[in-house]
C-alpha cells in the first residue's frame, strides 16, 4: 500500500509536529508533502525525511513568515500530485486537507482544527500579534478562502478529530461527522515521585492567548510560588508584572522536565487550548491540574479526581480553585493512570485500527462495483 503523509508547514515545533513523528513512526520512509520546510530550524533527524515541498517554499520570507502567503495555500496542495497512491493522511490546522487524490485513494484527515486563520481571524490575529500590514492585506481574501476552505473539506473521505471542541467545530463549519482519537503524548517519560515541593507550575510558550498574565495577577496577590517555564513574545511583560513569588525558568531542556513536573504541587493552565499535551504530561508525572474550564481541559481534568477546574480567566477565579485545590487530597497513581490513556501508543493503536477499517470498507466498495459482481 503506497502511502503518502500532507503536513500544513514545517518551519516550528509544536503538537502538530508531534503527531507528525508519531504518524512517520507508524509509516516509516513515506514522503511528506507539506507547503514549506526551514532545515536550518528543525531537529536534525528530520533531515533523513523524504520531505517534499510547494513552490511556496521558494518565496521570499516564507519560512519565517508564513502568513503572508496564506491566498496561495489552497494552489500550493492543489498542484501536489497524488495519482499513485493508495493512502492519504492529512495532518491539519491548515489548508493541507485540501489536496486532490483519485477517487480509489483514501484521504483521512487528523484534524487538529479547522483553519483558525479562515474560521476565527480575529482571535488568530490577536493571539499571533499580526502587524498592521498583514491585518490589512487579509481580510480581503477571507471570503474566497472560507469559500475555499469549506469545499475542500468535501475532499476528505474521513475526518478524525483530537478533541470534542475539534469535533463539534468540523460539524459546525465543515458540515461532516468526525470520530476523536486523542493526539499523541509520551506519558512514559514521566511517573510520580511520591513527593512534592513547595511550587505550583506552567509550562508553555509564552504567548498572550495562553492567559499567563492573569495567572501572575493571582500568584502575585495569593503570595505563593509560580514557577514558570517557556519563552515567548510575552516574558518580558510578564516579567514586569510578577512578584517576588514568581520565578521564570526559560526553556528548559527536555530531559529535565519530567522532574519539574513530578515535583509541582500542581500543574496550572489558564488558556484554552483544542487539546493540551503539557496538562497531560504533568498528569502522567502524578501531578493534579488547575485549569480553565474550556477547550480539551473539559475532557481531561476530571474536577477531584484529575485537578480542579475554574470557569473565568480572571485572577479571582483562579485564586478560588487554588483554595479548593487546598481543600482536596489527589492520588498520584490514579492520575498517572488516567494520564496512560492518552499515551503515543494508545494513538498507535486507534489510529491504527481505523485506518485499517476503512481501507476494507474501501475496498469492499470498490469490489462491489467491479465488472465481475455487476449484474446488468
Amino acid at each position: 500500500m503506497k502511502t503518502a503523509i500532507v503536513h500544513d508547514w514545517l518551519n516550528q515545533i509544536g503538537g502538530a509536529e508531534d503527531v507528525l513523528e508519531t504518524m512517520l513512526e507508524m509509516y516509516p520512509g513515506v514522503p511528506i508533502y507539506t507547503s514549506l520546510y526551514w532545515r536550518d530550524k528543525m531537529p536534525q533527524h528530520w533531515r533523513q525525511w523524504d520531505i517534499r515541498t510547494s513552490f511556496i517554499n521558494r518565496l521570499p520570507l516564507a519560512q519565517k513568515r508564513q502568513q503572508l502567503y496564506f491566498p496561495l495555500y489552497p494552489m500550493a496542495f492543489e498542484q501536489f500530485d497524488f495519482s499513485d497512491y493508495d493512502l492519504v493522511l492529512s495532518n491539519k490546522s491548515g489548508f493541507c486537507h485540501g489536496v486532490i487524490t483519485n477517487p480509489e485513494t483514501l484521504h483521512i484527515c487528523y484534524c487538529l482544527t479547522p483553519t483558525r486563520y479562515v474560521w476565527r481571524y480575529h482571535q488568530y490575529a490577536e493571539q499571533e500579534s499580526l502587524g498592521g500590514l498583514l491585518r490589512t492585506i487579509m481580510p480581503p481574501f477571507l471570503v474566497n478562502l472560507r469559500q475555499w476552505d469549506r469545499l475542500a473539506a468535501d475532499r476528505v473521505d474521513h475526518f478524525i478529530a483530537i478533541s470534542q471542541t475539534i469535533r463539534q467545530r468540523i460539524a459546525k463549519i465543515y458540515r461532516r461527522d468526525s470520530t476523536i482519537i486523542y493526539p499523541p503524548v509520551d506519558t512514559s517519560r514521566f511517573a510520580p515521585q511520591g513527593r512534592s515541593d513547595d511550587y505550583f507550575l506552567i509550562v508553555g510558550r509564552l504567548v498572550p492567548y495562553r492567559r499567563i498574565d492573569v495567572l501572575v495577577e493571582a500568584f502575585n496577590k495569593m503570595q505563593k510560588p509560580l514557577v514558570i517555564a517557556g519563552s515567548g513574545r510575552d516574558r518580558e511583560r510578564l516579567e514586569a508584572m510578577a512578584g517576588p513569588t514568581i520565578e521564570f525558568l526559560g526553556r528548559v531542556p527536555d530531559e529535565e522536565l519530567p522532574d519539574l513536573m513530578a515535583r509541582c504541587r500542581a500543574f496550572m493552565w489558564p488558556g484554552e487550548e483544542d487539546f493540551g499535551i503539557s496538562p497531560i504530561q504533568a498528569m502522567a508525572a502524578g501531578r493534579p491540574v488547575i485549569a480553565y474550564a474550556a477547550g480539551g481541559a473539559l475532557e481531561t481534568v476530571i474536577p477531584g479526581q484529575t485537578g480542579v477546574l475554574f470557569d473565568a480567566q480572571t485572577a479571582e477565579s483562579i485564586i478560588a480553585a487554588v483554595e479548593q485545590f487546598a481543600e482536596q487530597s489527589f492520588d498520584p497513581g490514579a492520575i498517572s493512570a488516567f494520564a496512560a490513556r492518552f499515551d503515543s501508543a494508545e494513538f498507535k493503536r486507534k489510529m491504527q485500527r481505523f485506518i485499517e477499517e476503512k481501507l476494507d470498507q474501501r475496498k469492499t466498495v470498490i469490489q462491489a462495483h467491479s465488472p465481475d459482481h455487476m449484474t446488468y
